[in-house]
């Protein structure tokens, strides 16, 4: 049986390096990948490769609850697009657009089947939103030192 498919995006004002930069580096991803403020990312990994690994640590901040998100990479075309696989199976796909100054995000992912469409949606987009205010909000990010 195929899944149905979810789809958000959001108009993020910075050009699309930045957004890209902030989108894969995991020193920024700690910094906006939660729905909430009673969630965070305390920490994250990603190999820009295909065949390589992403992982973000999920919890609540008053350490309830926690999961770790990872994926392996099947896409990675800097910095237009990425496609991963989640460990359940489903498919993961982010398209950057640029739009003037602005960058357009639209990711689609297949729903899984435990919580409603409605929730799912809800939950990926309150994330995006959480994105674009971070980039947004810190649009002096500079190039972040590399390991």
């Amino acid at each position: 049986m195929k899944r149905q498919t979810i789809m958000i995006d959001a108009l993020v004002a910075t050009p699309i390096d930045k957004v890209w930069q902030c989108w894969t580096q995991p020193d920024h991803i700690t910094q906006w990948n939660f729905a909430s403020d009673e969630w965070c990312c305390p920490n994250a990994a990603n190999d820009l490769t295909i065949g390589g690994h992403y992982r973000a640590r999920m919890e609540a901040r008053d350490g309830s609850f926690g999961f770790d998100l990872e994926a392996v990479y099947n896409e990675v075309t800097e910095p237009s697009a990425l496609g991963m696989v989640l460990t359940d199976g489903r498919s993961v796909r982010t398209v950057f657009v640029p739009e003037g100054k602005a960058t357009r995000i639209t990711t689609t992912f297949d729903a899984e089947a435990e919580n409603s469409i409605d929730m799912q949606r809800d939950g990926w987009q309150a994330i995006l939103n959480n994105f674009k205010i971070y980039v947004e909000a810190n649009s002096d990010i500079g190039e972040p030192a590399r390991l």
